[in-house]
């Protein structure tokens, strides 16, 4: 972290308490980005781009303000941004009774640099790209591979008027790949992506293999049948799982989605007001823990400075809690669960997933599997889609595959899986002693939208759900 940058952070929050602002904190952050495009084994581009800024959060006169400055250059600046902030909480405070309440947060004073085993370097990802496409490429039918690589350096200092002062200096590396297979009028892709934080140790061990994985699967897809439709038994594999436990688990854990404060993007919560009650089977335990080591979702203090823990949401069916802010917090009598966040400073933190995953069990999959005299076998995630309180859902999978008598038998494509929250939960009698933590790369929340990485995740599930094929 620059030193001036770091200065500007703490002045703004001297300038704001002296300007009358009751609470103040500010995030000073700086990112590198490389990456590089490649697509049938050609480099479309390559890019390095850096951002550099802060973000000034305070509470005047009971009301939140926000602003950021891109590459401040002096304190003057920095003051003058200040002042137009607290005048802004000031406006909109007219003629209003307004309190914010905090639960309370210990100072904390700590730098933290997350491990990096093997640093990246755009050559290498160059190299692995180059790899990774020829793999694709080299599967019949498949008519374009597209590899897109990147690494970012991030480092985040955040300190407020209650003393704290945290940095945080992190890696990440994702590969996002998909094979497009075509023959006979009939076209297919499979997608994956893959990464985490640290340096290139999270993709170099796998990389490859997923590339031929994703190339042959495509391939396959070609010959394969349409699902009829009908409800049936699901076996959802971890990858699937883990796109439904964001969208239908993770979101409406959110507390500020619960409490109705932000709506955007299907904002609701379809267990509002339902905690204590039983919202799904005893097999359903579900969590939400920051401090997965190499997840996208792995970080020790929030954007509020908070320290992260493991949540427990869900156990045994039972709703238990929500993903909690200090505000929030406050209003739910809890503790704060460390989930405040924000794509970088340009824009207030919200209420966000870390890392949230259904728990395991103890069931072999291949057990899961023979105890199923009709259904289907789901793998890995595709596109959501999902009501505004994220009861009624439908999400598509990259392929399918028919379970009949306890096998597995045809191959099928272009399937989607429909159900709605609390039947589908109600309905699940079995989950893996597998499970999986995927990289989320584009998790939308806000208004204006903040796109998020995170980790989801959790191990093979079976339950009761509508199976169809869509053209």
């Amino acid at each position: 972290m620059d030193s001036n940058l770091q200065e500007f952070a703490d002045k703004a929050v001297k300038f704001a308490i002296d300007g009358g602002a009751q609470y103040c904190d500010v995030r000073a952050e700086y990112q590198e980005k490389k990456s590089v495009l490649i697509e049938n084994q050609e480099i479309e581009h390559v890019r390095t781009t850096n951002d550099v800024g802060i973000g000034i959060r305070l509470v005047k006169n009971g009301v939140w303000s926000f602003s950021s400055i891109t590459e401040p250059k002096s304190l003057e600046e920095i003051k003058i941004t200040v002042n137009d902030t607290i005048k802004n909480s000031i406006h909109y405070a007219k003629n209003k009774k307004n309190e914010i309440n905090f639960y309370p947060n210990s100072q904390t004073k700590t730098k933290i640099d997350f491990p990096v085993l093997k640093k990246p370097e755009l050559e290498e990802l160059i190299k692995i790209g180059l790899e990774c496409s020829k793999t694709i490429s080299n599967v019949s039918r498949i008519i374009k591979s597209i590899i897109n690589s990147q690494y970012t350096t991030n480092s985040k200092y955040f300190v407020n008027s209650e003393g704290s002062e945290i940095t945080q200096n992190f890696t990440d590396v994702i590969v996002d790949m998909i094979a497009i297979a075509h023959e006979s009028g009939v076209t297919q892709s499979v997608n994956t992506t893959e990464g985490g934080r640290g340096g290139l140790e999270q993709i170099t061990n796998k990389i490859n293999s997923k590339a031929k994985e994703i190339s042959l699967r495509a391939s396959q897809l070609i010959d394969a049948k349409p699902a009829k439709g009908e409800k049936a038994t699901v076996v959802m594999n971890p990858d699937f799982v883990s796109l439904l436990t964001h969208e239908i688990l993770g979101h409406p854990s959110e507390a500020d989605r619960v409490l109705g404060k932000e709506m955007a993007w299907a904002g609701g919560a379809w267990w509002k007001g339902k905690m204590g009650e039983r919202i799904g089977s005893k097999e359903l335990n579900v969590f939400d823990d920051p401090t997965i080591k190499e997840s996208l979702g792995w970080y020790y203090y929030d954007d509020e400075g908070v320290k992260t823990k493991k949540t427990s949401l869900v156990e045994k069916g039972i709703l238990k809690n929500h993903m909690q802010n200090r505000e929030t917090a406050q209003i739910f009598n809890v503790a704060p669960t460390g989930n405040m966040r924000s794509t970088n400073y340009r824009f207030m933190p919200l209420i966000r997933m870390a890392c949230t995953c259904i728990g395991n069990g103890s069931w072999k999959v291949d057990e899961m599997i023979k105890e199923v005299k009709n259904g289907y076998l789901i793998s890995d995630m595709k596109i959501p889609s999902i009501d505004m309180k994220r009861y009624n859902w439908s999400i598509s999978c990259q392929y399918a595959q028919k379970i009949e008598n306890g096998e597995i038998t045809d191959l099928l494509r272009d399937v989607i899986v429909m159900g709605n929250a609390p039947e589908f939960f109600q309905s699940i009698d079995a989950c893996g002693n597998d499970f999986t933590v995927r990289p989320i790369t584009n998790c939308g929340k806000g208004d204006p939208m903040q796109s998020m990485i995170m980790g989801n995740g959790g191990p093979t599930i079976r339950g009761q759900a509508t199976v169809k094929s869509v053209n």
